[in-house]
């Protein structure tokens, strides 16, 4: 018991507090970033736009079939080899926009299929353009149904900052890190927090997916 009350000062917790700090603003940013291109990306897949589509296609399939270390690794460490070198947290972000984009990508376009094709087809015969039927008529319906995978997959994102502490990202598990690596009799202690703090935000978010969910109903 001493062991937790000595790893659970002040000074430890506080410095455990800014790791999360940096994990919730890599997570906030990335999941902003990545919900606006990936939908871009997603209607892009679905609308068939020739060669294009096919293009983008790929480019999702081959970045959803590999491991996000390896893209962590290359947004930090390749990019200074083609003249742009990031911050640790600015790589952080773009490393999970990008690989996260490409899973909501898959996301949005499953959720557009899902629609029956009369919307679309009612929505032209009144008039309405095909992107401004997808825009207006289209893309909000298939939203609420989509609003669990996302919600699941942005709760993934959030685990996931803790790769980060491969490229020394100053998120949550590497201040961990830090903090028991002075005292391992604080591993164990250290690990408890680290679950509860992720618990919180996890959860957190998981209610506001479910408020949706309800608003959307």
């Amino acid at each position: 018991m001493q062991t937790f009350i000595d790893a659970y000062s002040w000074l430890n917790l506080r410095y455990l507090l800014q790791g999360l700090w940096v994990t919730v603003e890599v997570s906030v940013i990335s999941v902003i970033l990545s919900f606006i291109l990936g939908t871009i990306l997603g209607v892009i897949r679905y609308s068939e736009i020739k060669y294009f589509s096919a293009i983008v296609g790929f480019v999702i399939d081959l970045i959803r079939n590999l491991p996000l270390l390896l893209i962590i690794f290359f947004t930090y460490f390749g990019l200074p080899n083609l003249g742009f070198k990031p911050p640790v947290i600015a790589a952080a972000i773009i490393a999970m926009t990008v690989f996260e984009s490409m899973m909501i990508a898959e996301i949005v376009r499953s959720g557009i299929i899902a629609i029956d094709k009369g919307q679309m087809e009612g929505a032209q015969s009144n008039g309405i353009g095909y992107w401004t039927a997808l825009r207006i008529v289209v893309l909000p319906q298939a939203m609420k149904n989509m609003v669990p995978a996302l919600v699941s997959q942005f709760i993934s994102l959030i685990k996931d900052t803790s790769l980060g502490t491969i490229i020394v990202l100053p998120e949550m598990m590497y201040h961990a890190q830090i903090i028991y690596g002075q005292n391992t009799n604080y591993i164990i202690p250290m690990f408890v927090a680290l679950a509860v703090l992720y618990f919180i935000v996890c959860y957190a978010l998981s209610l506001v997916g479910k408020y949706f969910e309800r608003r959307l109903a």
